[in-house]
């Protein structure tokens, strides 16, 4: 039996990643039976939640709960201060790299004289350069309800002249008397470096007229 076991604890090495909440360490842990494992990740077996802490304060650490749902529950030895320092600070790093990504508006009529629909082309493609969604909307009144299909036509034109910065989501939609689409803004493509073969390619040839002067 004792061969069995030491076979399974082996498994659950990988199972038991440290979440991401607040958790029971030291004297908090009063269940009976725990699973240990050490600072390096080692498995040290089941024993009593005193026995581990035990262990845990003879290495100079904090016995941390890190999987509580376990049966028994699983418990490491860890300097837990330090833990949530880096959590903490990755948490932060995190939020810092994430870009906010709002839904701009552009609102035409159905009549949109050339020079109205070109100014908020270039508001759009703006709002699509900064990294925004863009929703362009068409407002129907009274009898243009009867010719939705020019506001249909304007709007596919619009998503058309974005096509180099923006993807066309879904269709001109309908809803009321309102008609849209969203556009997103494309990935910026990666900048590809060129092969140290394509760098020398590139230099010009010297003269011939220099490589005489040279020798002479």
């Amino acid at each position: 039996m004792r061969g069995c076991r030491s076979s399974a604890l082996i498994l659950f090495s990988e199972v038991f990643p440290i979440a991401n909440i607040d958790h029971q360490i030291n004297e908090e842990i009063q269940d009976s039976e725990v699973r240990l494992i050490g600072e390096g990740g080692e498995q040290l077996g089941i024993m009593s939640s005193e026995e581990a802490l035990k262990i845990a304060e003879e290495h100079g650490y904090d016995l941390v709960k890190i999987a509580p749902n376990a049966n028994p529950p699983v418990c490491r030895i860890m300097d837990y201060g330090k833990f949530r320092f880096e959590q903490t600070k990755k948490e932060k790093e995190a939020k810092k790299n994430q870009k906010t990504i709002e839904i701009k508006e552009i609102r035409m009529s159905p009549g949109i004289g050339e020079n109205d629909f070109a100014t908020k082309l270039k508001s759009g493609i703006k709002f699509l350069a900064d990294g925004n969604r863009l929703k362009v909307s068409i407002r129907f009144r009274g009898r243009e309800m009867a010719h939705t299909e020019i506001g249909a036509d304007l709007l596919k034109d619009f998503a058309a002249r974005c096509s180099e910065v923006a993807n066309l989501d879904k269709a001109p939609k309908l809803e009321g008397r309102n008609m849209f689409i969203f556009l997103s803004p494309k990935p910026a493509a990666p900048v590809k470096k060129s092969s140290k073969k394509q760098q020398k390619a590139e230099v010009p040839a010297e003269p011939a007229e220099n490589k005489e002067s040279a020798e002479e």
